[in-house]
């Protein structure tokens, strides 16, 4: 795979060296079990999969590049690059400014933008309707394009879809910038439509089998539909397709919800006819990384911790993996981690932060299942096991214990 440029500083001296120490004893990624860093007094249990994905420094990459490229030029992002509140700052510290914020909502008018400037697409993509602005401008548009190529490849997919006269749903949050420019990709293709977890493909189904009306139906999805979608014509053939960072098995429990939801309306031997086959849309990355998280919570473990931007959807999906079985904390670095008794983290479920009190049991060892979404630098996630570790004067030295990791003992 190829080797990303990205700056010195979001690399880290503990993390790096596991994740090497993995890719020479597993190269071909098949062993999900943690890394287990024994500093005696604490413990901390580390996921084979977690950081920085190809998707994201890849856009790391291309958009330092265009700092380094452009001096005295204006540099504007369209919206943050990606969901790292970190990784973010650093751009807008080496004079980088958004367009928009993430929902969409202008901060610099079109007006002010002009042909001189240059224009950095983040890595969840953007709208045809945002590229054909840019353009209009008279900015080159793939110049500074960071899409992710797994985003790419399920645009590509729903215009397949499209050909072979398939409705396209898609699998994601209908606000989120990466479902927003897959959807406008999809509706000038086919008819698409947005469905945010399970229990909405439900009704989605229950609509389809007849038990619910097209009033009920409206109220849910009205918003959400190419236009002039007609859910009784256009939901008679159909194929799945996701926002990369929603969790890979409710995309997978939606797509076999709607197969099985097929069979019974059209009969198994029909189902070629009514429902596509699209799994391999899914981002390899999110599944690692999901995955990995599955290998984590079969220990045995005290507490969670899982770093990221608090808008990062991925990062809030492996929150909602660790903490359906242990007490879970989501802090986006270090500075969280107010002492040794206290923690500021986040609650994605009510987007509030809160204060947790003797998060550390009085035991010891400690046990710490660590990981972090795949936009957040391994850097932080050395920053946050650092300070912890700084709370058991007792502790081993890192190197010692990563000599024993380096060494498989």
């Amino acid at each position: 795979m190829k080797q990303f440029r990205i700056p010195e500083f979001y690399r880290s001296p503990i993390i790096s060296k596991i994740k090497n120490a993995r890719r020479i004893n597993d190269p071909r990624k098949k062993d999900f079990t943690p890394t287990l860093l024994d500093f005696g007094p604490v413990r901390f249990l580390i996921a084979r999969h977690f950081g920085f994905c190809y998707g994201v420094e890849n856009a790391i990459e291309i958009s330092f590049k265009a700092v380094e490229e452009n001096p005295g030029k204006r540099i504007f992002l369209l919206s943050q690059m990606i969901h790292n509140p970190e990784v973010n700052k650093d751009l807008t510290d080496r004079g980088v400014k958004f367009i928009m914020d993430t929902t969409g909502k202008q901060l610099i008018p079109w007006s002010e933008i002009t042909s001189n400037d240059i224009v950095i697409i983040p890595a969840f993509g953007t709208t045809l309707q945002i590229q054909e602005k840019i353009k209009a401008i008279g900015i080159e548009v793939h110049k500074y394009d960071t899409t992710c190529p797994f985003v790419e490849k399920v645009w590509n997919r729903a215009e397949k879809l499209g050909e072979d006269n398939y409705s396209i749903v898609i699998h994601g949050k209908h606000n989120h910038e990466e479902t927003r420019a897959t959807f406008s990709r999809s509706e000038i293709n086919a008819p698409a439509i947005v469905v945010k977890d399970i229990h909405e493909a439900k009704k989605l189904g229950a609509y389809i089998l007849g038990e619910i009306g097209i009033e009920e139906f409206q109220l849910l999805f009205l918003d959400r539909c190419s236009q002039g979608f007609d859910p009784a014509k256009h939901l008679q053939r159909v194929g799945v397709i996701n926002q990369t960072t929603m969790l890979a098995s409710e995309t997978q429990e939606i797509a076999e919800y709607i197969k099985q939801v097929m069979i019974k309306k059209y009969g198994a031997a029909n189902i070629k006819d009514h429902f596509a086959d699209t799994r391999d849309t899914l981002c390899y990355a999110t599944n690692e990384n999901q995955d990995s998280t599955y290998g984590l919570l079969r220990e045995k473990a005290d507490l969670a911790i899982v770093v990221g931007g608090y808008n990062s959807s991925n990062t809030s999906h492996l929150v909602e993996l660790c903490e359906a079985k242990l007490p879970t904390y989501f802090i986006s670095s270090a500075t969280e981690i107010e002492s040794m008794n206290t923690i500021r983290h986040f609650n994605y479920h009510k987007q509030e932060h809160l204060s947790t009190e003797n998060f550390l049991p009085a035991k010891e060892p400690v046990d710490i299942i660590l990981t972090s979404g795949a936009s957040c630098p391994d850097s932080i996630v050395d920053g946050v096991l650092q300070k912890i570790v700084s709370y058991f004067p007792a502790a081993k030295s890192v190197n010692e214990v990563l000599n024993n990791v380096v060494k498989g003992n």
